[in-house]
């Protein structure tokens, strides 16, 4: 019963997640095309707009963090849809300067959404479901992503950017009545406590495993988030700048959205799958072959194979995306749970990444420039390996699960 109730919860967040992002992965297609429509001057305002929200979220993670502690879930959660509400229907107005202003409150909305579904999720879960709860969570959230992107596309090439974006303003109130009616108010407090035998003697910061942890969180969201999602349109367009499939040609940047589709459209079964798999197999095997996989994948996308089997190479790569961001995830919640503040833990894991992912393209384009995009690929795949090599040292703690009346 409490396992069916937790997942009911976590599929709300999920949703009201999927609801709150339909307006901001919009903006990644149109912004760059319609950007005169809303009062921009150049582009380059365009990739001020679009990389603010995650610079503010570093600062502001740790206090918004702190606020969890003394908080519960569903009132930041209930603050996180106001406010996407109002930067989603803000995206009507004109003039870069209120734009500035609604990205930067939409990275505190996001940062309210994320660390609100992580607490919610230690808190319903235990080291025998986690993984799946995890993969479910990041699985079902991106079909807000996909929706806003491809609905967002075709809206406003025939209605405009005001009218798409108060339709999007609209369709995030339905996340109110979700949290409503399936998210109860759960204080950090509650949480679901796992920890190994005498493991809380010793200061979070001084264990290997969270260390190792957050620096793998910073470097995948780093690689993936960040120079991948970053350069995959110009990688394509060096491979093979047009591709014509049934008489239709297509270029390199519908193809870098379709691979990131495909994403996208997998994960929300995907995902929790391979979450289900480490919950019942251990995290460790499947984080570590995976690790090794994707150096290989990196490591060979400048061999001179057909172009057909290189797709293949990209989407494995999207493969192996999808299970390392869920596996991450997942450790990390394993060891905030045995801490003694959980929210904490999930606080610096969240800095981590969004840092990662923030400083993910400017070291592309430095590196493109300097070094050429296939040393770069092949710095990734060295960083895959011995990310893999670490992790092969690092322990598996099994943990035993303590009552919520703790």
């Amino acid at each position: 019963m409490k396992e069916s109730c937790g997942k009911k919860q976590v599929r709300a967040i999920a949703l009201v997640t999927a609801l709150c992002l339909l307006g901001d992965s919009m903006l990644y297609v149109v912004l760059p095309i319609y950007w005169r429509e809303i009062g921009l001057m150049s582009l380059f305002e365009v990739g001020i707009l679009l990389s603010v929200n995650r610079l503010v979220r570093i600062p502001l993670g740790p206090l918004i963090g702190k606020w969890y502690e003394r908080s519960g879930v569903r009132t930041g959660l209930i603050i996180a849809v106001m406010l996407t509400l109002a930067t989603t229907a803000g995206y009507a107005l004109q003039g870069f300067w209120i734009w500035l202003v609604l990205r930067c409150l939409w990275g505190i909305a996001w940062t309210f959404l994320r660390l609100g579904a992580y607490t919610l999720i230690i808190s319903v879960s235990t080291e025998h479901n986690r993984g799946q709860l995890m993969g479910m969570y990041n699985g079902l959230y991106r079909l807000g992503s996909l929706g806003g992107m491809v609905a967002g596309a075709l809206l406003v090439a025939q209605f405009g950017m005001q009218a798409t974006s108060l339709l999007f303003a609209a369709l995030v109130l339905p996340a109110l009545a979700l949290i409503f009616v399936y998210i109860r108010q759960v204080n950090p407090s509650e949480a679901v406590v796992s920890f190994a035998p005498l493991a809380v003697k010793t200061p979070a910061w001084k264990k290997g495993s969270v260390l190792v942890t957050l620096m793998s969180g910073l470097l995948l969201a780093m690689a993936y988030q960040g120079v991948f999602a970053s350069t995959l349109s110009r990688l394509i367009e060096l491979r093979q700048p047009v591709t014509v499939v049934g008489g239709i040609v297509i270029g390199a940047a519908v193809m870098a959205s379709i691979f990131q589709g495909a994403r996208w459209g997998w994960e929300p079964w995907a995902a929790p799958w391979f979450g289900r798999l480490s919950d019942a197999y251990g995290r460790k095997p499947l984080l570590v072959g995976t690790m090794f996989a994707a150096a290989l994948l990196f490591g060979l996308l400048h061999t001179p194979i057909s172009f057909a089997w290189w797709v293949l190479m990209l989407l494995g790569i999207q493969l192996t995306a999808t299970i390392l961001t869920t596996l991450m995830d997942t450790w990390a919640a394993d060891e905030a749970s045995r801490q003694p503040n959980s929210t904490a833990m999930m606080t610096t894991y969240s800095v981590v990444t969004d840092m990662g992912a923030a400083l993910g393209p400017l070291l592309a384009y430095w590196m493109d420039g300097r070094f050429g995009l296939d040393l770069m690929y092949g710095g990734i795949a060295l960083v895959m390996l011995l990310m893999a090599l670490v992790w092969l040292r690092v322990r598996e703690a099994k943990a035993i699960s303590v009552s919520n009346a703790l």
